[in-house]
């Protein structure tokens, strides 16, 4: 099968399409067909060993699983002898554990609790899109903000990927929604539910006195006396990305002891982890047309890098796909 590899860390130019043997799936895996895939931060960060701390866990020098890929839909192609929840021609959808990223590829095993039956209403190329950063949207609000149905709700980078999400799903959750975004994305993020928007290079949301219950940043490029000075007294901001390793290092070590200092709580969310939960509360959203994938382009499997060299760029208006093929 045809997949993209790489055997050193680097630039998109280290991603090589290349024959791979094809997967047989484990005991509790499921191998898919797979239709389409969707980039993410964890693949170009992973791809270039950065931040180097990243390389603790996939080789100092160069990559110990040379493959790339989290999200994907499909079909199911065979399936384990301890899998009961999915038989063979099964349309699915799913993120693999960042440790086993291999979705870039013609077929993919993954574990049955990183799966869910795909939405009729939805295609591959939209089911692809949704996982990883749904569910670090999810997870982040639900678990670490505490979410909860009339809070005044700000997501700082919401036209991107997590950032759609996070709209979508703070507004489903019944709350009053400002979405922070540049001029080009104010009306697609008013389209998919923000209440409220803010233009971040006309206004600072952290200094025109407006305060909220829960701000949940998407991009992490502010400093913790600024998302202070934007939280209620005992409000929570959860930060789900970074900008650059000065901003991350105070985000995970002053974060925790200043929020000890007072009512308000700021810090970088737990990893996200995919378990059927939380995919079937997604796919009951997306069933319900409550949260709609925004795509804004789509790449064939042979130009990935071309892809991931968009997604870099940070101006991608939601997700960026891959088309595997069908």
């Amino acid at each position: 099968m045809k997949a993209i590899v790489y055997t050193q860390y680097g630039s998109p130019d280290v991603l090589h399409l290349e024959e791979v043997e094809k997967p047989a799936p484990k005991d509790n895996e499921v191998l898919v067909k797979v239709h389409a895939a969707s980039a993410n931060p964890a693949d170009w960060h992973t791809m270039r060993g950065a931040p180097f701390l990243a390389r603790l866990v996939n080789g100092l020098f160069k990559p110990k699983h040379p493959r790339l890929g989290a999200d994907l839909a499909g079909r199911v192609e065979a399936v384990g002898k301890n899998v009961t929840r999915f038989k063979v021609g099964d349309d699915v959808f799913g993120c693999m554990s960042l440790g086993g990223m291999s979705s870039f590829a013609e077929y993919a095993c993954i574990h049955e609790d990183e799966l869910a039956l795909k939405p009729a209403s939805m295609t591959y190329e939209q089911a692809a899109s949704v996982t990883l950063a749904a569910l670090t949207a999810l997870q982040g609000l639900r678990n670490e903000g505490q979410i909860r149905s009339g809070q005044k709700v700000l997501i700082n980078g919401a036209s991107g990927g997590v950032g759609t999400f996070a709209v979508q799903i703070a507004k489903a959750l019944g709350t009053e929604v400002t979405g922070v975004c540049s001029t080009r994305n104010l009306d697609m993020v008013r389209s998919i539910g923000a209440d409220h928007v803010i233009d971040y290079t006309r206004e600072d949301f952290t200094n025109n006195g407006q305060q909220y219950d829960l701000i949940y940043c998407a991009v992490g490029n502010r400093t913790i006396t600024e998302y202070k000075r934007a939280l209620k007294p005992q409000g929570i901001c959860v930060i789900a990305g970074f900008t650059n390793l000065r901003l991350l290092f105070e985000h995970m070590i002053l974060g925790p002891r200043r929020s000890k200092a007072g009512g308000q709580r700021v810090g970088l969310m737990a990893t996200m982890k995919t378990t059927r939960k939380d995919l079937v509360f997604m796919q009951e959203l997306l069933e319900a047309g409550k949260v709609k994938p925004v795509i804004d382009k789509c790449y064939p499997l042979s130009e990935t890098a071309e892809a991931i060299r968009y997604l870099e760029t940070g101006r991608a208006r939601g997700k960026v796909v891959i088309a595997v093929g069908q």
